[in-house]
């Protein structure tokens, strides 16, 4: 018998990791991977239309934010804190 998906992490924290989020976000945070992956769909959207239309220039948004997300962590698209 297999364990129901929210019983295999603490209530309140997301099964996502902040680290894995971090490193999409230092490496193809350009394309808004880091936020794509977390669930944050509009923010992964806007990374990857910044980047667009400032020929790569945004990317240093996406660079900035996988190292904000691996200090700090943050949040997933349900408002739950990413997991260490």
């Amino acid at each position: 018998m297999t364990t129901p998906p929210y019983q295999q992490h603490p209530q309140g924290v997301s099964d996502k990791s902040k680290v894995v989020a971090g490193i999409l976000g230092i490496l193809l945070g350009w394309l808004g991977a880091g936020r794509f992956y977390m669930g944050d769909t509009k923010t992964g959207v806007l990374q990857l239309v910044v980047s667009l239309v400032t020929c790569g220039a945004g990317g240093i948004w996406g660079f900035i934010d996988g190292i904000l997300i691996l200090v700090k962590g943050g949040v997933d698209g349900q408002g739950r804190p990413l997991r260490d």
